[in-house]
């Protein structure tokens, strides 16, 4: 009697795991039910990105295997990508956008870094300062470098010649030279984008703890030294993310050699390797090779960002 009661009163291993399961498919419908409204709006930005970035990039990256003629499309391999390296420009569109992006890591990503300090130690017309380095941002691109090709020009008319000349200094050929014309993109690239770091390390700046620099002051140290010991460690993750974000940006190098250096460039001095996908897509009708070299600049930054979070402290 006993064993009969025992069995009766003991709970069937179907029936519990299927009450489980029914309790958990209860909480996920009910969590679902409370976040809709938050579903709803990410569904709309990941559609945004699945047809406007994922998409484009899978089609990509298909197009660099096929070759279109008169509207007829064959999977050729890897005939595109040896094509494109054969190009006589290949080698100096990759050997420009890496002197670029040298050049703009010295200027575009130390430059503004300082200037956020500078404007974090004033204490007068911050709001004022803010909105006028933050001015560049907010002109077109287009507009911007259009200024600047006016200031490019050779003779006195050109503003930065003309600077120079009131000062007695020797004048330059500015994008009509060899030697100045990365620097001259990269001077022009600054201007326009340096507005939005400026503002990123500015909010970083202000979460550091003033007690901090009131112990440094204490045990005497000067500006450089707390700069150094207080303020770059305490800003090491957004100087971590804008390093990154600056080689991924400056690689992607376009509209500053079309519009201030026509393109190519004296001896091709400006040619990037954006600006060669250009040609080939819109120059010579030629899609397929352009989509591989898309690809290869895609590797290109995978392949850095994954070394570069390789060798980051697993902290940040």
């Amino acid at each position: 009697m006993a064993a009969t009661t025992a069995v009766s009163t003991a709970p069937a291993p179907g029936r519990a795991g299927s009450g489980h399961a029914l309790r958990r498919g209860g909480s996920l419908s009910r969590k679902v039910r409370n976040n809709l409204t938050g579903y709803l709006f990410m569904l709309g930005a990941v559609l945004c990105f699945a047809f406007f970035s994922w998409y484009p990039m899978v089609r990509e990256f298909i197009m660099s295997f096929q070759r279109t003629r008169r509207g007829v499309t064959t999977w050729v391999g890897w005939d595109n990508y040896i094509r494109v390296w054969h190009d006589p420009a290949f080698a100096t569109a990759w050997k420009n956008t890496a002197y670029f992006s040298l050049l703009a890591l010295v200027f575009g990503y130390v430059l503004p870094f300082f200037i956020a300090v500078l404007l974090n130690e004033l204490r007068h017309a911050q709001s004022y300062l803010r909105a006028l380095v933050y001015l560049p941002v907010m002109l077109p691109p287009a507009s911007a470098l259009f200024l600047f090709a006016y200031a490019y020009q050779p003779d006195n008319s050109g503003i930065f010649n003309f600077i120079l000349h009131s000062l007695h200094l020797p004048t330059s050929q500015w994008v009509q030279s060899t030697a100045m014309t990365m620097p001259s993109l990269v001077i022009a690239s600054t201007w326009m984008n340096m507005g939005g770091a400026i503002l990123i390390y500015l909010a970083a700046l202000q979460n550091i703890p003033g007690e901090l620099y009131e112990a440094s002051e204490l045990d005497g140290a000067g500006l450089l030294r707390r700069i150094w010991h207080v303020t770059v460690p305490q800003t090491r993750l957004i100087l971590s993310l804008m390093f990154l974000l600056q080689v991924v940006a400056t690689m992607q190098l376009f509209i500053e050699p079309l519009i201030l250096a026509g393109g190519d460039g004296v001896e091709d001095h400006a040619t990037s390797i954006v600006y060669l996908m250009y040609q080939h897509a819109f120059k010579e009708q030629d899609l397929n090779g352009a989509a591989a070299l898309g690809v290869m600049l895609l590797v290109v930054l995978i392949g850095f960002s994954a070394v570069y979070a390789r060798l980051s402290p697993r902290e940040d």
